[in-house]
């Protein structure tokens, strides 16, 4: 008898439809989740203050020097120390009976970023809505 041998390689085929479409899969979801923009290549102008607001109420001011030292209304009340504690005690005593008083931070222009975003978050905390910003009028 004589027996007819199969070429093993003659029918081996590799089909590439499901490593074609895991490709394409990969390839779409990484377009998806690339961002493209460069945060460190943006260019911030910052406003300047121009024109001076008058504040009808009286409003409570929170100092911030350069060192992220923390006065109320005028440099000789200082704060002992800048926690956030100390920070709602002294705006809760400024405020007195107002729920809601008008609050102004004046930061050095050197003060630490830090040290503005905790007053801000001291205001939030006490529920202080009316929030401005103090700058110096540009001279032209």
């Amino acid at each position: 008898m004589k027996f007819k041998r199969h070429n093993s390689n003659d029918n081996f085929r590799v089909n590439l439809t499901p490593l074609i479409d895991t490709v394409f899969i990969l390839l779409i979801f990484f377009m998806m989740t690339t961002t493209f923009n460069r945060e460190t290549k943006l260019k911030i102008n910052l406003p300047e203050a121009k024109n001076e607001s008058s504040v009808e109420q009286q409003s409570i001011r929170i100092i911030i020097d350069e060192n992220g030292e923390y006065a109320i209304n005028d440099f000789k009340h200082v704060l002992i120390d800048s926690k956030l504690d100390t920070l709602k005690q002294a705006l809760k005593q400024a405020a007195g009976k107002e729920s809601d008083p008008p609050l102004l931070i004046s930061a050095d222009k050197d003060a630490p970023h830090h040290a503005v975003i905790k007053a801000m978050e001291a205001a939030r905390d006490l529920g202080f809505m009316k929030l401005g910003f103090e700058a110096q009028k540009v001279n032209k």
